[in-house]
């Protein structure tokens, strides 16, 4: 599912944003945001971190720098 949804982000990237023209206000621009997401936290936090970028950029947010957080250490810590 990373895969599908990390080729359809490029095909995006590559064929439907050069029509578009530069219009993110956010460094890095959404589409890396998305698929760097989803390559660090998969396909179902991966969408969640992208639909909530894609909601904060419009013309009324002053964007800026907003990196992807790093993923969780889910592993537990060795006591003793």
């Amino acid at each position: 599912m990373r895969a599908i949804l990390t080729a359809a982000v490029r095909a995006y990237r590559y064929f439907i944003s050069p029509m578009l023209g530069p219009t993110c206000r956010f460094y890095p621009s959404c589409s890396c945001y998305a698929e760097e997401a989803l390559q660090q936290h998969g396909a179902a936090r991966g969408t969640y971190l992208t639909v909530r970028r894609l909601m904060r950029c419009h013309p009324w947010n002053e964007g800026g720098y907003d990196p992807v957080p790093p993923p969780h250490n889910t592993k537990p810590v060795p006591h003793g």
